[in-house]
């Protein structure tokens, strides 16, 4: 009667955990933070895109407590 041979048991895989993100998942998020930002900063920008004097007034007031 012959022995059993044992086989290896194949390696653990070595390093963290491998994900890959497309391009646009970092990008996509922090573009739209940035021009969210820049409207606050600059709301008379605002009032062009929104067309509402009230959205405008509400950014300025905004801004004016953050300067304080």
């Amino acid at each position: 009667m012959s022995a059993q041979s044992h086989t290896r048991p194949h390696p653990a895989p070595t390093g963290g955990v491998d994900i890959r993100l497309p391009w646009w998942a970092l990008a996509l998020p922090t573009l739209a933070f940035i021009v969210l930002l820049a409207l606050m900063l600059n709301p008379s920008d605002a009032q062009a895109a929104t067309g509402d004097p009230a959205i405008t007034h509400l950014f300025e007031r905004a801004q004016q407590l953050m300067a304080r």
